[in-house]
């Protein structure tokens, strides 16, 4: 998701050889400098970034370390300003989110994400349909609702988005609703009546909160609106969505520092469950490629059945790993999201995120062959892959539309994960894990950069 500036910061700390080497510390200001305004970091951002840096790194004593320390220490204060981080909830349900932006931002898949990042977390969620002035928007909401299993609020017949947003908000009152997100109009660009109508709504409803949905594809321009929406109705955050498009990415590193407002959410991939919290400590862990831990941990939980993978490991333990326990694993590590996103998680691992480019978990061919294979088999065959045999792979070669060497190399593949996995969940299995991936980096594999403690 970084990956760009995490690689400029890399190679502006190379620059710094030797301990009190001021020529060097003013090289790698420079490779920083020029890195962070290429990547679209707004430039008073990255003038109040790389002064406050270089003040540092001299006060702490020129050196690597130093150097990362004040690079990590100042791009925390960059990231963080005053407000909520994440999803503050109300002290009395529902809590109630006004979702704004331009027309075509994103605004109201985002509000499906938000929806189901919350769902997932066991809230009873409503959405309210209250963008009246696109064509089809009321439409969209629906199918999002109906994908990520979420209750919908809408009304065909009345034309006044206050009255839909105060009688959703009833409604989310009245049947115990833990949030209420309520979808309003956009405009293709900033105009007197969008945000008449948008104080309006607001003045109604009294919600918690207002997020402002930014386009990072639009650059500045995301900025821009989002100080001019903060500044016209007011504002309690920012979703940055389409991040996943933007190959430059400095736009999350400096809109909470210019508009003043923090950056609560981020959209990583066009899936529901591409939606990721921002927290400026761990994006600062991830800028620097040391990973995110700490929000692998909180993503898995939210997804993962502890009594299921408890359950799941003792199977893999004793090699009894199938073909249904594939399929849940398999449905399971599709609601985390994108592989490249979760990869770039992982401590050492980050650098590797790019190569996976849009690994699709669901939709890859291959994927869908191994689903027909399974499909075609009877649920003993499924519960036990030992009873393949040839008349049966024959069987199944018919049903689902695959050759016989194809299925050899699916049950072949499928055999050598469930032995490698067994092999790694016994007593130092992790460890041989560990060793190949400090191999891979000794080898200029996948890494990152050696963070002062």
């Amino acid at each position: 998701m970084f990956d760009s500036i995490t690689g400029s910061i890399k190679n502006a700390v190379n620059k710094i050889r030797h301990k009190d080497d001021v020529a060097s510390l003013k090289k790698a200001i420079t490779e920083l400098k020029k890195s962070l305004l290429k990547a679209d970091v707004h430039h008073k951002t990255t003038k109040d970034l790389i002064t406050a840096i270089e003040l540092e790194t001299k006060r702490l004593g020129i050196g690597q370390d130093s150097f990362l320390k004040a690079l990590r220490n100042e791009l925390s204060n960059v990231l963080t300003t005053q407000g909520n981080q994440g999803f503050v909830f109300s002290s009395t349900p529902p809590t109630t989110i006004l979702m704004t932006g331009l027309q075509g931002s994103g605004k109201t898949t985002t509000t499906g994400k938000l929806a189901n990042y919350l769902k997932l977390r066991k809230k009873k969620v409503l959405v309210a349909a209250a963008d009246l002035q696109r064509l089809a928007a009321v439409e969209q909401l629906k199918q999002i609702a109906a994908q990520v299993e979420v209750d919908i609020y809408y009304d065909d017949n009345e034309k006044d988005p206050i009255k839909i947003a105060l009688a959703a908000k009833e409604k989310a009152t009245k049947e115990l609703y833990d949030v209420l997100l309520i979808d309003t109009a956009g405009r293709l660009a900033i105009d007197e009546e969008l945000m008449l109508q948008l104080e309006n709504v607001r003045n109604a409803v009294s919600p918690d909160e207002i997020f402002y949905v930014a386009d990072s594809l639009t650059g500045h321009d995301a900025t821009k609106t989002a100080t001019t929406f903060k500044e016209k109705i007011g504002i309690d955050g920012v979703i940055l969505s389409k991040y996943d498009g933007d190959t430059k990415g400095g736009v999350a590193i400096s809109i909470a520092h210019q508009v003043g407002v923090p950056l609560r959410f981020i959209g990583i991939g066009e899936k529901m469950p591409d939606l990721e919290v921002f927290i400026p400590d761990r994006i600062v862990s991830r800028l620097m490629g040391a990973g995110d831990i700490e929000g692998l941990a909180e993503k898995t939980s939210a997804v993962i059945d502890e009594k299921k993978a408890k359950a799941v490991t003792k199977k893999i333990k004793k090699g009894e790993f199938n073909f249904n326990d594939f399929l849940d694993q398999l449905s399971m590590m599709s609601k985390l999201g994108s592989m490249k996103s979760i990869i770039g998680m992982i401590p050492g691992l980050s650098g590797m995120s790019s190569q996976l480019k849009d690994m699709d978990l669901e939709n890859s061919d291959e994927i869908k062959n191994i689903k027909a294979l399974i499909g075609s088999m009877t649920p003993k065959e499924r519960e036990t892959p030992s009873l393949m045999n040839t008349s049966r792979k024959k069987r199944i070669a018919k049903g689902c539309g695959l050759s016989e060497v194809q299925i050899n190399k699916i049950l072949k593949q499928f055999k050598n994960a469930s032995k490698m996995a067994k092999k790694l969940s016994s007593k130092g299995g992790m460890k041989g894990m560990q060793n190949m991936l400090n191999q891979m980096q000794g080898q200029g594999g996948p890494g990152g950069l050696n963070l002062p403690r």
